[in-house]
């Protein structure tokens, strides 16, 4: 009889995520909308791993702006993913643009909800990542706060005892304009106990240029520090992506990607739904790209042999 491997969660070793069964693991997945489409989740999330992705990025509310996410819910979303062969991360998104959205919730309030999820995010190591919140600092917020706030995060969810690789967002709306993420993140990374931290960079109107995603993408590779595009599109507001490039240096590069988002976007962004009305049969300009298209997520993904007991 072969002996059960023993699951020690994501970890960071070199600048590379590595699975609990020691494999490199290169995210190639997708934004679901949970917090505002709950019912649709069970079906997205089958319907994408059946598209080839192998992550699925879930947004949830702590109740500061949107109904909040029970854990009951989420204990369900992370069963749903496993049986799917989906590795999930967790995201906040009432923090979203904090320092500039009046509504917005500090990194803090985040905590307060990750607190009461722990309970059933303990044991899920090897299949949840932890994205403390969404694009959590724009506008008045200083890079000083940026890192302070992630700092204090991170001290605290490992005091709770959550030994989950955890996902930090970007300063400027998780786009990172200011280089701020770019140059703390090595000091944000000794900060956790762990060393166990993924770096997450939306890439929007900012990287309309091939030469900014790639000196982006580069700065992580030379400092050998976990970066991905936790975020992108084709175009957004009217403003050009350089979509391409993105696929492309990723895929040199190993940078895991997740494109924003499966349905539902507001009118002014419904470029950016992967899928009409949440059918994962009926695939946009924008998802046909992305999961058929060169360098996209059929050609690229491979899934965690996790769920096959490292088999």
């Amino acid at each position: 009889m072969l002996a059960t491997p023993a699951f020690a969660g994501f970890s960071v070793q070199d600048g590379r995520l590595i699975d609990a069964c020691g494999d490199g693991f290169v995210m190639r997945g997708v934004n679901l909308p949970h917090a505002w489409k709950p019912r649709a989740t069970g079906r997205a999330i089958r319907d994408s791993a059946g598209l080839g992705s192998n992550t699925a990025r879930i947004v949830l509310s702590d109740g500061t702006r949107w109904r909040r996410t029970s854990p009951r819910a989420v204990r369900k979303i992370i069963a749903q993913a496993r049986r799917a062969g989906q590795v999930v991360i967790l995201e906040v998104h009432d923090t979203t643009g904090y320092g500039l959205e009046p509504k917005a919730a500090h990194i803090g309030a985040a905590l307060a909800y990750w607190t009461r999820l722990a309970p059933v995010l303990r044991g899920q190591e090897d299949y949840v990542l932890v994205n403390i919140g969404n694009e959590p600092t724009a506008g008045t917020t200083t890079p000083e706060q940026w890192l302070e706030a992630h700092r204090t995060a991170i001290v605290a969810l490992r005091a709770l005892g959550l030994r989950h690789t955890l996902v930090i967002d970007a300063h400027d709306y998780g786009q990172d304009s200011s280089g701020t993420m770019r140059d703390r993140a090595a000091e944000l990374l000794a900060a956790d106990p762990q060393h166990n931290l993924v770096f997450d960079v939306h890439m929007y109107e900012a990287y309309g240029q091939a030469q900014a995603v790639e000196r982006y993408l580069r700065a992580f590779q030379v400092a050998r520090l976990p970066l991905i595009v936790g975020e992108f599109g084709p175009d957004h507001r009217g403003q050009p992506v350089d979509e391409e490039a993105i696929f492309r240096l990723s895929g040199a590069m190993g940078v895991g990607y997740l494109g924003w988002s499966w349905s539902g976007n507001a009118p002014e962004v419904a470029d950016l739904d992967l899928v009409e009305r949440f059918d994962g049969r009926r695939l946009t300009p924008w998802g046909r790209r992305f999961f058929h298209g060169a360098g996209g997520v059929r050609e690229t993904s491979r899934r965690s042999r996790v769920f096959t007991g490292c088999r």
